[in-house]
Formats: C-alpha cells, structure tokens, sequence
C-alpha cells in the first residue's frame, strides 16, 4: 500500500511513497485525489529531504553509545575521547551495538545520511542496513562533531523516483529549524519506512 506523508506546515509539498521510492512529490489534494486509496500519515510542522550529518565517523565509530542498561554506570548520554576507546578495547563486540544506537539518535535528529569515511566493518554493515545513505564531506566542517552540527546540511529536494528519505520537524518553517535545531524531528523515513518517530 502507498503512503502519503503530509505536514501541516508544507502541504504543497506532501510525498507519496510507494515501497522504497517517491512515487510523487506535490500539493496534499492533488496527490490524495490522484491515489485516493492510499494510507495517509499527516506530522506537525515541516517536510524537507532530511539532513546529512558529516560526522559519521566521529559519531559512529569514535563515541560510544550506550546501552540503556549500562545507565547506571555510564549514564545515558554519547561518550567521546579516550573513555569511549577503552570501552571499544575492552569489549570490541561494543562497537556494533554502538553503532546501531548511535544510528538512531541519528534518526531522531531527522539525519538521512552521514558523511566521512567509515572505516570499521560493524559500522559499515550497520549504516548499510539502516538504509543511511553516504554522502559527501562539505569541503569545511562546521564545528565538533554533533547529533545537531550547526549550520545544517539540507539534502537536495525529493524527486519522483528518488530513495524516500525524508524527515518532519515541529517548527514554522526552515528558519525555525534552523534556530531551535534537529532536536525538533518528529518523523524520520529511510528507504520508505518510518524509522523514527516521536512519542
């Protein structure tokens, strides 16, 4: 069954999924009339492509991302630096759970892609069956690694028979987005499916 996405905020740019594709991109009533039997999602706020995070390394091979039954000992946040390396040494089996919960908190930042060069075999398979695509490094980073790097990196916009990759943030319009952040998503899709969504 097709999916139409809408958003309050971008209803002249609602996207119809069939499968792992954009079946079409336009306004709400013209694809709804067109497809009238499809399932319907309606988010708050704002449609866009998604967002690149160019930190795909540093954030899924050099931080560690823990496990919520870890929390009582190494709280629930990222860990970076020399901490997250003696964990990855101590137990190297680590390093794929990591990367499967840093990719989604990547998910819940509305990320569609990372950039950079992954280089461990656990990372890689993980993003590859996440459905995260790679990207392009921007020629200047812009600051430390983060779930929320500042400025945002826009994918281009949603064409007919393109991967479905999309996120939905909570504000007004881009301008809100990129003054309140990726923190905002409240829907993330990656090859048609919804992958993350906001309680």
């Amino acid at each position: 069954m097709r999916t139409l996405h809408v958003a309050e905020g971008t209803p002249e740019a609602a996207v119809l999924v069939d499968g792992a594709s954009v079946a079409a991109v336009g306004p709400y009533e013209d694809l709804a009339a067109a497809d009238p039997a499809a399932r319907v999602r309606r988010w708050p706020g704002i449609l866009t492509p998604g967002l690149l995070n160019p930190y795909g390394p540093e954030l899924l091979e050099a931080t560690y991302h823990p496990d919520p039954r870890e929390a009582d000992w190494l709280g629930t946040e990222p860990i970076g630096g020399e901490r997250a390396q003696a964990l990855f040494r101590a137990k190297p089996a680590r390093l794929g759970g990591s990367a499967r919960r840093g990719v989604q908190r990547l998910f819940a930042h509305g990320t569609v892609a990372v950039a950079g060069e992954l280089n461990s075999r656990p990372v890689l398979d993980t993003v590859r069956r996440s459905g995260l695509a790679i990207g392009h490094r921007p020629p200047s980073l812009p600051g430390p690694p983060s779930l929320s790097p500042t400025p945002l990196v826009l994918l281009p916009p949603l064409t007919e028979g393109a991967a479905a990759r999309f996120a939905i943030f909570d504000v007004a319009d881009r301008a809100e987005l990129v003054e309140r952040g990726p923190g905002t998503c409240v829907a993330t899709v990656v090859a048609g499916r919804l992958v993350y969504r906001a309680r």
